[in-house]
């Protein structure tokens, strides 16, 4: 596989927060970049739109300020997620800031656009866009992207259907170049079992919703500690695109989980209603049966750590 682009090197451990719509919010950002981890959030969790400048400005100054008094223990970058979706009417505008921060990585969704590629790349940046399938890693590569995360099965919000040993497996066939996988990784073994499949990076989403600094409910929180993979709901019913959620939010909106209607492809939506509708019905991942407790995201990543160099240690003892 080719190196790293430079920003994607400096992570200190292989794990990026996913950026958890709603959920995501500078406080969990820095805690994650501070810890190690990339944090992620998407640019329309800003509202109103003119947040998203304060917001930017907040995150690069915290992690300056951090790599100042802890040179020897630098803040990986942060990444801002695009919904790069013909209903975001506000991707020129949030792109446009994301320029003038020089934003490190940018992570874009939902559709693949040249002119949001050519933007993060004038200043360096690094872009990587989430593909379901093969044939959609394809097509991100081919107009630009640096970089993949492979969203298999079990991952939490929009998520794929493919097996992750056989999505990483067919896009490592012909692609060499920055690829995080997504799907429930919740534990510092799944992080190193990534790797092993060849992916560079684990992606994380659900287990950072159940931290301190993570925006979300307590309830919400709770019901990440509570429930297991057999909670987890798939249907496209909320966004238009499938995604998984937690089946007891789906209760209290008064559906039945077991028995959800289909929702029309054509009217997919991010904004309005739809994030109305994100606040009530629960996004999740089915790795969610490692978390156990409510925790500070540094203690999150501490877990993560300790586990990873323990699943190492006994795989070295096994060869």
């Amino acid at each position: 596989m080719r190196p790293l682009p430079t920003h994607l090197n400096a992570v200190p451990f292989p794990v990026i927060g996913a950026p958890l719509f709603i959920i995501s919010n500078p406080q969990l950002v820095i805690a994650q970049c501070t810890s190690g981890v990339v944090g992620a959030m998407p640019a329309l969790n800003a509202r109103p739109a003119e947040q998203l400048e304060d917001w930017l400005a907040e995150m690069t100054e915290a992690l300056a300020a951090h790599n100042a008094t802890h040179p020897e223990q630098p803040a990986a970058p942060f990444a801002i997620n695009q919904i790069v979706h013909k209903s975001n009417e506000r991707l020129d505008h949030d792109m446009a800031l994301c320029v003038k921060y020089k934003v490190p990585v940018i992570i874009t969704s939902l559709g693949a656009r040249e002119d949001v590629n050519a933007a993060a790349h004038s200043y360096g940046g690094v872009v990587l866009h989430d593909v379901i399938n093969n044939r959609h890693a394809h097509k991100a590569v081919e107009k630009g992207a640096d970089g993949l995360i492979a969203v298999a099965a079990g991952a939490g919000g929009h998520a794929g259907v493919k097996s992750p040993f056989a999505l990483v497996q067919e896009i490592r066939q012909w692609f060499d170049g920055p690829l995080a996988l997504s799907g429930s990784i919740a534990t510092g073994g799944a992080v190193l079992a990534a790797q092993a499949m060849g992916a560079d990076f684990a992606y994380i989403g659900s287990a950072f919703i159940a931290t301190h600094e993570a925006r979300a409910s307590d309830a919400y929180k709770q019901a990440i500690v509570e429930c297991t993979s057999d909670d987890i709901v798939y249907s496209n019913l909320f966004t238009g695109v499938h995604g998984n959620y937690l089946a007891p939010s789906i209760r209290a909106a008064g559906l039945d989980p077991q028995h959800l209607p289909e929702s029309d492809p054509s009217k997919m939506n991010f904004g309005g209603d739809r994030s109305k509708a994100w606040k009530d019905i629960w996004g999740c991942g089915q790795g969610i049966g490692a978390v156990t407790q409510v925790q500070s995201t540094a203690d999150l990543v501490a877990r993560l750590k300790n586990e990873y160099a323990a699943a190492r240690s006994q795989l070295c003892h096994l060869v």
